[in-house]
């Protein structure tokens, strides 16, 4: 993988095949790059406390500690404990849904027909939330840890009437966020259609992904400083983090 991109050495990366569901390990002090490579890609992406898992991304704190209903540069993903999970530092696309949630099997075979493995073998369609099941698997956990993803990539509006409404176009061929780890996480990714695109075809998407180092967040960090409560919830973090054995 080329490194011209990035300020330091990659140290780890790879493309998540369309449709295909990965997890990693990102250490605090650490960033997660993830790129859009044909334009159009859907993330579900679930977030936790490596060390102590039954602490996870928490989406109605995320969203009104930041009165917000997307997430872009500068914005933080808050646990259900109060703490930042991770922070956006830097996004092209501007605009990721915390809302619509995954597909699942009965999305995929209402929209898309059924299919299987049997008779389509590497061709056939997976759905979202039974990959992000088998990853969660190979850690301990099951279908009672599975909460609301964030959908990297897609963009939807709520209207005045509550209703939702995908938004086509939002993210381009190399389209790219950055995601700075502010404490140990699993990061469980699935590059499966977001469950409201209206895409009549099953076309799910590729992404790349990079790890590379990334400094420590500065008293002036603009995703402390993007909001009062952010300054709170990196306070918390760094009081976990002071004389306990970690990373």
């Amino acid at each position: 993988m080329s490194q011209s991109v990035h300020s330091t050495p990659v140290l780890w990366g790879d493309t998540i095949a369309a449709g295909a569901s990965w997890s990693l390990i990102l250490r605090r002090g650490n960033e997660l790059r993830i790129e859009d490579v044909e334009g159009g890609a859907n993330v579900a992406a679930l977030f936790y406390n490596f060390d102590c898992m039954v602490e996870r991304y928490n989406m109605p704190d995320t969203l009104k500690a930041q009165h917000t209903a997307h997430l872009t540069k500068g914005f933080v993903l808050y646990s259900d404990m109060g703490r930042i999970l991770c922070s956006i530092t830097d996004d092209t696309c501007g605009w990721h849904d915390p809302l619509g949630g995954c597909n699942n099997s009965a999305t995929i075979a209402r929209k898309y027909g059924e299919s299987s493995y049997q008779d389509a073998r590497n061709e056939w369609y997976r759905n979202s939330q039974d990959n992000l099941l088998q990853e969660l698997m190979k850690y301990g956990l099951g279908g009672r840890d599975l909460g609301p993803t964030v959908n990297f990539f897609s963009k939807v509006r709520v209207g005045n009437d509550g209703g939702m409404k995908f938004v086509e176009g939002n993210s381009r061929p190399g389209d790219h966020l950055v995601l700075r780890a502010e404490m140990n996480l699993l990061v469980v990714l699935d590059t499966g259609q977001h469950p409201l695109d209206p895409n009549p075809k099953y076309a799910p998407r590729p992404v790349r992904f990079s790890i590379t180092r990334a400094d420590r967040p500065a008293a002036d960090d603009p995703c402390r400083l993007s909001c009062s409560e952010n300054g709170r919830g990196f306070l918390n973090t760094e009081r976990y983090f002071l004389g306990a054995c970690h990373d």
